[in-house]
């Protein structure tokens, strides 16, 4: 006679009775985990953030204009195309970043190494073991960000000028930002499985990307108002235009108060949604 034998189901340990300060402990050295790692392999971290935005300015706000193919041809207007395309890829890194840091590893994760049965384990709730996730995106986001700035300074031939006269709102849109881009890691990295990743990279990241107001504003989409009021779901949108406001001296931005509403309301609903799917996929 042969028994069947099943793999246990994971369950969460029993907390009762952590204080606040023990948690703050656990989640913050969770973080500074996640950065030793990062620091680790700094040259990795380095390069896979500045390829993309160093290469899309240096085409884009360099090459094309000067050989008479891009906006104003024959190098004129490069440089207004750097200044609208500088904040559009610091947002689309911010986006980029928080799949990368937090989705990636959250599905090799759950299906194949296996290490997030460690990280649950911890003396801390499951939803501050996944909010810890989220926070070490959100960090890993604001310093890819703000290496776009003087990468694309330098792609584009020193063409991009930067207003540097709205201090406030820069330092708190890229922390948003990032903490969005970091919470949208987090919801797909709990909802899909390693099959369908190069799905979402297809049916979700390109045209968050292409349709996010990165490489124009949102005012100029006024000709298509259909497309304008369609791009008005992606949260890349918000994020291109907040950093947009703080760094370009050009007026005719989206309004404040839509942004920072709209960004607020997307990271709660994405952390929310990310929350409960991390603790149904570790929890039984």
């Amino acid at each position: 006679m042969s028994i069947e034998t099943r793999p246990r189901p994971l369950t969460a340990p029993q907390r009762a009775g952590l204080s606040l300060a023990a948690q703050t402990r656990t989640a913050l050295a969770l973080v500074d985990r996640d950065m030793a790692v990062i620091f680790h392999s700094l040259p990795a971290f380095l390069l896979r953030t500045a390829m993309q935005p160093f290469l899309f300015a240096f085409v884009f706000a360099y090459v094309l204009p000067h050989i008479g193919l891009g906006i104003g041809g024959n190098g004129r207007g490069g440089g207004l195309f750097a200044s609208i395309l500088l904040p559009g890829l610091m947002a689309s890194t911010l986006m980029f970043q928080g799949i990368q840091a937090v989705a990636l590893p959250l599905v090799q994760e759950f299906s194949f190494s296996r290490e997030i049965e460690d990280r649950v384990m911890a003396p801390a709730p499951v939803k501050i073991v996944a909010l810890t996730k989220v926070v070490s995106g959100a960090i890993q986001g604001v310093l890819a960000a703000a290496m776009v700035i003087p990468l694309v300074w330098a792609a584009s031939g020193g063409a991009a000028t930067v207003n540097w006269g709205q201090p406030l709102l820069l330092v708190t849109m890229v922390p948003l930002g990032a903490l969005v881009g970091a919470a949208l890691g987090l919801l797909i990295g709990t909802a899909i499985s390693p099959r369908e990743i190069n799905l979402v990279f297809a049916v979700l990241v390109l045209p968050l990307t292409l349709l996010g107001c990165i490489y124009y504003p949102w005012s100029q989409l006024a000709s298509l108002r259909w497309l304008q009021i369609a791009v008005l779901f992606n949260p890349v949108v918000y994020m291109s235009e907040g950093l947009r406001a703080a760094l370009t001296p050009h007026s005719g931005h989206m309004s404040l108060l839509a942004v920072y509403g709209l960004l607020i309301a997307a990271l709660t609903v994405m952390l929310v949604l990310g929350l409960r799917g991390f603790q149904k996929r570790v929890i039984t």
